[in-house]
């Protein structure tokens, strides 16, 4: 998976996979590999999904415990 793929990126590509798909422009013979392709895509975005909904509970979490400090008022 390339080192700079975004989730906005990955996600249209995944769309654009979709769609070519349902469209019946994919042949045989590309047919493996766009599924594959998928496949990557797929993971990748539930991978980045995971790790921003982490990040987001840390920093959430954090936000509540300054809340509870005397001397964040």
């Amino acid at each position: 998976m390339e080192q700079n793929l975004t989730y906005s990126a990955a996600y249209a590509e995944l769309e654009n996979i979709a769609q070519a798909m349902e469209n019946d422009s994919i042949s045989i013979d590309e047919l493996a590999v766009k599924v594959k392709r998928a496949a990557e895509l797929i993971e990748f975005c539930q991978n980045k999904l995971r790790s921003t909904e982490k990040e987001v509970a840390t920093v959430m979490s954090s936000m509540e415990e300054g809340k509870s400090h005397p001397l964040s008022k």
